[in-house]
């Protein structure tokens, strides 16, 4: 990568999960009843179309807090707290289908994140899922996954959620040098990976992905180097290659090490370049900001037949209008409005005990922001957008084209006639181009740090 590049380009931004980005939502959240209006609407919509509704259940717990992450988490051994969770969550659920009359939900998505889903026991997750589960309909093409960690999951995890629907499953590994994992308080070894691995191949599961992530302390080109070759040994379906977002800031426990810790910017790209140049010589193609995947994986395919779909789980094969989000922090998303329940489980707990959703902030599209909302979704997943009809077009659009007169100069980009295209010297610093359209970035500009580098 051009080091000039680089150094200009890498700017604090945004990851574009959505559009208005979370700082950027509105002050006041949107009343229950006109988040369940708008949940109401695309429901209907989701129904009628056979398309189905997606789930996304956040399990916070975690044993042990590694240092690097980002993710809302709460720390405990105590695993009394799973039976609590699970019944708060199934209480919110509840409420949902309290409003979607009388047509069975049909469920096209489901994923576990956290924390560590793998924290609650197998016999608690299949409570939680058949909970869900009661009363919907599964739709025949359903995609249900979840969020493992190589040094907690155990063969009844995997072959209880097996049995329960799920085919794809996420492993945190990071890095496997143990100088790395040491400082990020990451405890797990290869040999889990592997087994693993082996094993939820041998049960079923069609595709398995590890999260990768470069930019962490005391991480060199050389570890990872080392670290991409063992991945390519036990070959997972897709990879998700992330850039550490040290938000300090934001997580306390990033504190744990300071800047000089970091690798500088030089070095940084050169373990990315590294990473990504194993990951392309073993066959694995780059499909969208940070994500590698197989030819024979399905977000590769959909990639190849632009129905890549992006949301707050990150790049999926499935894209449905409505994600519905559960427990501490989720994120829901009806595509005219997102809502983001309570981060603090006690505060969930507490809203649901009472009868109401657990919503302390959201945001209701207008239609300028739909219309960006759609540009920046088209160039995270296709690294292109046009604007041949009324309805693509707003006057921040304009706006928008007139911001990227320097990285056309910069061959980050082509113009053509009502479009773009990012060219491969441009994939690198999509963030940075789709930030030429976030209309709200550039109308309020942070006056402190909200998001992490671009690159």
């Amino acid at each position: 990568m051009d080091k000039d590049l680089l150094f200009k380009y890498n700017t604090p931004g945004p990851r574009y999960t959505s559009y208005p980005t979370v700082p950027y939502w509105q002050k006041t959240p949107p009343s229950q009843a006109r988040w369940l209006d708008l949940v109401q609407d695309t429901f209907a919509v989701s129904q009628s179309s056979g398309q189905g509704i997606s789930l996304y259940i956040h399990l916070p717990f975690c044993e042990s807090l590694c240092s690097y992450c980002g993710c809302n988490t709460r720390i405990t051994i105590n695993h009394a707290v799973e039976k609590k969770y699970i019944a708060a969550v199934l209480s919110e659920w509840a409420m949902y289908l309290s409003v979607l009359g009388d047509a069975k939900p049909v469920i096209r998505e489901i994923h576990l994140g956290g924390g560590t889903p793998t924290f609650f026991s197998p016999e608690n997750l299949q409570i939680l899922i058949l909970g869900l589960l009661h009363g919907s309909v599964v739709h025949p093409k359903a995609q249900f996954g979840f969020e493992a960690h190589p040094g907690n999951t155990t063969e009844a995890h995997l072959q209880t959620l097996f049995d329960l629907g799920f085919r794809r499953i996420s492993i945190g590994v990071q890095d496997f040098n143990p100088t790395v994992l040491a400082i990020i308080n990451r405890q797990q070894t290869y040999e889990q990976v592997k087994t693993l691995t082996l094993r939820a191949r041998e049960i079923g599961y069609t595709s398995i992905n590890f999260d990768m992530v470069y930019g962490l302390p005391h991480q060199k080109a050389c570890y990872m180097m080392e670290t991409m070759h063992r991945v390519i040994q036990l070959k997972p379906d897709r990879i998700a290659f992330y850039s550490y977002a040290h938000v300090p800031w934001i997580k306390p426990g990033q504190r744990n090490f300071t800047e000089q810790d970091l690798p500088d910017p030089d070095k940084k790209m050169a373990i990315y370049e590294t990473g990504r140049n194993v990951l392309e010589l073993a066959g694995y193609k780059d499909i969208g900001m940070d994500h590698f995947a197989l030819e024979s994986d399905e977000l590769y395919k959909a990639q190849q037949k632009n129905r890549l779909h992006r949301n707050f789980m990150g790049y999926t094969d499935t894209q449905t209008q409505l994600l519905i989000g559960l427990g501490a922090s989720a994120i829901s998303d009806s595509w005219w409005g997102y809502v983001q329940n309570e981060k603090k489980v006690e505060d969930y707990y507490a809203r649901t005990e009472a009868g109401e959703l657990p919503i302390f902030r959201g945001h209701i599209l207008t239609r300028d922001d739909l219309i960006l909302r759609k540009h920046i979704l088209k160039l995270m997943t296709r690294f292109e957008t046009s604007w041949l009809n009324p309805g693509e077009v707003c006057i921040d659009l304009f706006k928008s084209i007139e911001r990227l007169s320097e990285m056309e100069f910069d061959e980050l980009i082509e113009f053509k006639p009502f479009s773009i295209k990012v060219t491969e010297k441009g994939k690198p610093f999509i963030r940075n181009i789709c930030m030429a359209f976030d209309a709200r970035l550039w109308e309020q500009q942070p006056e402190t740090a909200l998001f992490s580098q671009t690159v």
